[in-house]
């Protein structure tokens, strides 16, 4: 079994289209068809299923994907430490970012601190919720992730630095019954009127239900969105309400062009925790950089 191989059939895998699995590793798919099939003669198992109009993993293929992933993975980072052997000249840390990480440390001014000390390592910047991210780092596809999830909810092997433990408000219209209130609970926040749900698999979506759960209430169902920024922009104009890390909606307020209210929630567990996660068992030497960034700086008390 080769790398290349390995590296075909995760792109096939990703894909599931011979023909653009060909084009992204600049081959004919003739060339690359042999190789799968060759990587099946060795294995002595089909690793897809093939018909004219569709293409899908095996069991055996959904098996050998992640194992292929992090074999692919470790691969190039023993080629960066290689590299960086010198010191931390070059190379790649590819990083996951939150749409927005709601804490006090400001991963920005992280990340140009970083690159002040090590212009020559580049960032690969992923966005996506935060248990696809925290997946990505497990399988070794990514090196570390700003994401808004808490240690327990992390698999083997994965750990975490904290950053913040943000409170979630309320965010309803400036004309609201509930504007100004002192606190809110979550049946009365909802009461006759829709509610905007975050982006599935996210950790601030996770959140939110637990509160609606605690609430002894089922998530309602309104509507979902993939922008914090566009949720408080329609609260703010009565379509609905939501809610979001205080400080999202604290940023919403200084920047935003319609004013709207920010309640606080009666549920005091209704929080966004925010950490650093990562892999100390294949953190190559621009991740622990990276994370040493963190670590260095304070640890914000929650707010």
């Amino acid at each position: 079994m080769e790398l290349r191989h390995l590296k075909y059939f995760v792109s096939v895998a990703e894909s599931l289209n011979f023909t653009r699995a060909a084009a992204r590793n600049f081959v004919a798919q003739s060339a690359l068809s042999g190789q799968i099939a060759g990587l099946e003669r060795e294995l002595g198992v089909p690793l897809f299923h093939r018909n004219s109009r569709s293409v899908s993993l095996t069991e055996a293929g959904r098996v050998l994907l992640p194992l292929a992933q992090r074999i692919l993975a470790d691969v190039d980072i023993a080629r960066m430490e290689v590299e960086a052997l010198a010191g931390l000249r070059r190379g790649t840390l590819r990083l996951g970012l939150i749409q927005t990480p709601a804490t006090s440390v400001d991963v920005i001014d992280v990340m140009g601190e970083f690159h002040r000390r090590h212009p020559g390592i580049e960032f690969a910047i992923s966005d996506a919720p935060s248990g696809r991210m925290v997946a990505a780092v497990a399988a070794g596809t990514l090196d570390v992730a700003v994401v808004g999830m808490e240690a327990s909810e992390l698999p083997q092997g994965v750990e975490s630095l904290p950053l913040a433990v943000e409170p979630l408000v309320a965010v309803v219209a400036a004309d609201s019954p509930l504007a100004g209130r002192g606190l809110v609970g979550i049946p009365e926040l909802v009461d006759g009127v829709q509610f905007i749900h975050f982006a599935r698999e996210s950790g601030l979506r996770r959140r939110v239900e637990a509160a609606f759960a605690r609430a002894g209430i089922p998530p309602v169902g309104s509507f979902e969105m993939g922008q914090i920024h566009d949720m408080i922009r329609l609260a703010a104009r009565g379509v609905a309400v939501t809610i979001v890390p205080h400080t999202d909606a604290l940023e919403a307020e200084r920047t935003g062009d319609t004013p709207f209210s920010v309640v606080p929630l009666a549920d005091h567990d209704a929080v966004h925790p925010v950490s650093l996660v990562y892999m100390p068992a294949r953190l190559s030497s621009a991740a622990a950089a990276f994370v040493e960034e963190f670590r260095i700086r304070p640890l914000p008390t929650p707010s």
